[in-house]
């Protein structure tokens, strides 16, 4: 079995490509199952959530640099979430897609430009706070909702761009093991031709190219770049007794470590099943465990954004006394997120305007 050019995914891996080992189909239906709860679960919070921030921060509040990060973040959360019942109908109908090629590409490209889009604006929000504390002085001049705008259009293309080679890749086929059934998969061969050794090589240097891709553009660089804003932001705010109003900084340090732990483990079996040469049953029922959860992690991601917004920093007897809209106009207000740079007067040193 070829696991490289023609590998079966909801977001990556071959985890409908092994119904014939019976020791597995325990295991295999019911982590299907799982995965079905999971992912409607997902898609009723992420929907629900996310629209609340999209009504909020679209029309109920003030035009700010915050709300221009976190409208654009729950416009992507919100769209990802919204394709997952075809998620859901596919698991729930033994792994066959019935929605024809075209939602097949459309679905799996919505789920990567939601992955790019949501950690390049996780980046750049992040940025946003390093400037504002290390560099007030620019920040007041020149940090604006136009710019944020402009940024935010920006993210919007690139992440268009390297999640589009999926309308390329994505195809359906009948399966190969079951009748009236159809795969919607990734033919990184480019050809109907699963078993020819001429698409082989070009098949897997594909497949490589786009996992070291969605690695090093969707996580690698990203998190180095979050980690060095917040590392920066410590350092400037050690000794100034600005911690003291620290909610905003903790939830950003909640979203980033949220996305963290729901994408890590997708990476680490994207590497897992294009290294896999020969599947031996140890590997197998790694991956038939393994690939569903970190699928079902990395969705899961998108519905949590709106509740850590919220809830991150406050106690629970200022939750149960706030309603559901005063909370987000809360959570979302660049009073408190100018709260880092409140007492930016009392820094010893400001950058300049360049």
């Amino acid at each position: 079995m070829d696991t490289n050019n023609t590998s079966e995914e909801h977001l990556y891996g071959d985890y409908e490509d092994y119904p014939d080992y019976d020791d597995n189909m325990g295991l295999r239906n019911a982590m299907r199952l799982l995965s079905v709860v999971v992912y409607t679960t997902a898609f009723l919070l992420g929907v629900i959530g996310n629209s609340l921030v999209i009504f909020v921060t679209g029309f109920r509040m003030k035009r700010t640099v915050n709300t221009v990060w976190f409208l654009n973040l729950a416009i992507a959360d919100f769209v990802f979430t919204f394709f997952l019942p075809l998620s859901v109908a596919y698991m729930a109908l033994g792994f066959h897609w019935p929605f024809g090629k075209a939602l097949c590409k459309l679905s799996t490209t919505v789920a990567f430009l939601n992955m790019f889009a949501s950690v390049f604006l996780l980046t750049i929000i992040s940025m946003d706070r390093c400037v504002s504390v290390v560099c007030p002085v620019w920040a007041q001049n020149y940090r604006t909702p136009r710019l944020a705008s402009l940024v935010a259009l920006g993210i919007w293309a690139a992440a268009l761009v390297l999640s589009s080679p999926y309308l390329v890749f994505r195809d359906t086929r009948p399966s190969p093991f079951e009748e009236n059934t159809t795969h919607c998969y990734n033919n990184f061969a480019l050809s109907g031709d699963f078993q020819s050794e001429e698409v082989v090589v070009p098949g897997e240097h594909r497949h490589q190219a786009m996992v070291l891709t969605r690695f090093v553009a969707g996580f690698l660089v990203p998190f180095t770049i979050i980690l060095f804003c917040y590392g920066a932001i410590i350092a400037k705010l050690k000794g100034n007794h600005l911690t003291r109003s620290s909610r905003p900084f903790k939830i950003m340090v909640a979203v980033v470590l949220a996305f963290f732990i729901c994408w890590f483990p997708y990476h680490v079996f994207s590497f897992l099943e294009m290294s896999v040469s020969t599947v031996t049953p140890w590997l197998q029922t790694v991956l038939v465990a393994g690939i569903p959860l970190a699928s079902g992690l990395a969705y899961f991601n998108s519905c949590l954004n709106p509740f850590l917004y919220v809830f991150v920093g406050q106690d629970f007897r200022e939750k149960l006394r706030m309603s559901v809209l005063a909370a987000f106009e809360n959570a979302f207000s660049e009073t408190s997120a100018q709260a880092l740079t409140k007492s930016k007067s009392s820094l010893e040193v400001e950058c300049q305007p360049v």
